[in-house]
């Protein structure tokens, strides 16, 4: 059997596991994908706009204004007025965001772990790499930049690295 002709139901439901076991890790804490996912783009993106947040992490901006009024409710954000434009809030974190990120980066190196538990450090880094091709070969054939918040990838230059994603390094 071709073993490649199953290849993208397998890629689908891997991250659909994938997915579905951070998200067990994180309803401990009362949170969802789409929260972390939020919460981590703000980490890294403070004082930009609602708008642009949504676009970020790919929620339909009137799903977004929910998110960030429970997060504002928590007491986990804020929202400041745009000096620039009226009607935009921009948006911070608060001091009781820090301790939910350290949580988020923890179930996130967890649900990695134990994503790849058994498999050796070189597969690993052969398989993201690879991942990384595929992604730069999609994004060439649509003509896209990479996904903001990501660095473009070596392998869409032609050289082999590892991508960083928008995640905190472990120490």
């Amino acid at each position: 059997m071709d073993r490649l002709k199953n290849f993208g139901f397998l890629l689908k439901d891997v991250s659909r596991r994938y997915v579905a076991r951070f998200e067990r890790h994180a309803a401990q804490i009362s949170l969802t994908l789409v929260h972390s996912r939020a919460l981590t783009y703000l980490e890294k993106n403070e004082g930009i706009s609602q708008a642009r947040l949504a676009e970020l992490t790919e929620v339909d901006p009137m799903c977004m204004v929910r998110i960030l009024d429970r997060m504002e409710a928590d007491g986990v954000l804020e929202r400041h007025p745009d000096p620039d434009d009226r009607r935009a809030r921009r948006l911070y974190l608060t001091a009781k965001a820090k301790p939910l990120l350290e949580e988020i980066w923890r179930l996130v190196a967890l649900t990695r772990a134990e994503t790849f538990a058994g498999i050796a450090r070189a597969e690993r880094e052969a398989f993201i790499d690879v991942l990384e091709r595929l992604d730069a070969n999609l994004l060439a054939l649509d003509g896209a930049a990479p996904a903001a918040g990501r660095a473009p990838s070596a392998a869409a230059n032609g050289k082999s690295r590892v991508r960083r994603l928008p995640m905190k390094q472990e120490s």
